[in-house]
């Protein structure tokens, strides 16, 4: 049906006469007028109708979206989970590598303390058997003469020299200054530290006849590697400025022509074959292979007679 609709009403008019009693012809009784009347919905009803199909599009739209919203969600929550599972590994691997640093440097002072612990187990097992051995019966008490009291008897490891209360050992295969002072230590001793011109002049005469040339030279205890220009002994005493050793135009810490040496020259190394005086120091390179010179105390052995009948 169209919007508008024609409705046809009878409509009766009743003409009045005089005095009200006069009848109404038929052509004058009935009048037939056409009424237009527009239909369209009642204006409160047409937005509840437009609101109730926006609410079903809304309804649409909303429901199209939650399983894009849950997996955003879920989404979201993996990325997270990811993200921690991956800082979780990292601190993990990160702790792992630290224990496992921590572990090596345990492993090396362990190392160090055994290499000490047997070569000091070494020493006392050689004083215990020269203590054992001290006493010496004699069938007959020496004479007065034959017996200096006040110079005790003293003697070095097979392979070592006596000089002056210290034994000496020179060794004949070149290595580091680290690995050389290492193997000092594993004999019972360290490389060795001069205190006297006279240590001196015995040390450059005796390698005099060790040395196969001029490069030939040996490793001392001495060295500047914790603080440049500042020399210090194996023991950490500090080198005393006013005598010091040092061939002309030493220390020079020579890096080299092209800087292959970044580190310079921070251990001392000693020997001059053809040498009129006592400098022959010369600073080198730790890492250079040469000899070197051990020292420890000798060790002293007691004469005791029992003249007993």
């Amino acid at each position: 049906m169209s919007e508008a609709e024609v409705l046809y009403s009878d409509v009766r008019f009743t003409r009045a006469r005089g005095n009200g009693k006069e009848a109404i012809s038929p052509s004058e009784e009935t009048t037939y007028s056409e009424i237009q009347m527009l239909k369209t919905q009642p204006p409160a009803e047409q937005p509840a109708a437009s609101q109730q199909v926006e609410s079903n599009k809304r309804s649409k739209v909303t429901s199209d979206r939650v399983p894009l919203l849950v997996l955003s969600v879920l989404l979201t929550a993996a990325v997270i989970g990811l993200c921690v599972v991956c800082f979780d590994h990292f601190q993990t691997k990160k702790t792992l590598q630290t224990m496992k640093e921590n572990n090596e440097t345990m492993m090396k002072t362990f190392q160090t303390l055994k290499t000490e612990n047997e070569a000091m187990k070494k020493n006392l097992t050689e004083h215990l058997s020269e203590i054992n051995q001290c006493t010496r019966l004699q069938p007959m008490c020496p004479e007065r003469t034959e017996v200096n009291t006040n110079e005790p008897c003293q003697k070095c490891e097979e392979g070592w020299e006596l000089h002056g209360g210290k034994c000496y050992y020179f060794s004949k295969k070149p290595s580091s200054w680290k690995q050389s002072r290492e193997e000092c230590v594993r004999r019972g001793g360290d490389l060795v530290k001069i205190d006297s011109r006279e240590e001196q002049s015995f040390l450059v005469e005796r390698l005099r006849n060790k040395m196969n040339n001029e490069q030939d030279k040996f490793w001392i205890g001495l060295t500047d590697s914790q603080e440049e220009d500042k020399w210090l002994w194996t023991d950490g005493s500090e080198l005393d400025t006013s005598w010091s050793f040092w061939k002309s135009g030493e220390p020079d810490d020579w890096k080299g022509k092209s800087r292959e040496n970044p580190d310079g020259e921070d251990c001392v190394r000693m020997g001059y074959k053809a040498a009129v005086d006592l400098k022959c120091w010369f600073d080198q390179s730790c890492n250079n292979p040469h000899k070197s010179i051990c020292e420890k105390a000798a060790q002293t052995i007691c004469y005791v007679c029992n003249c007993s009948l």
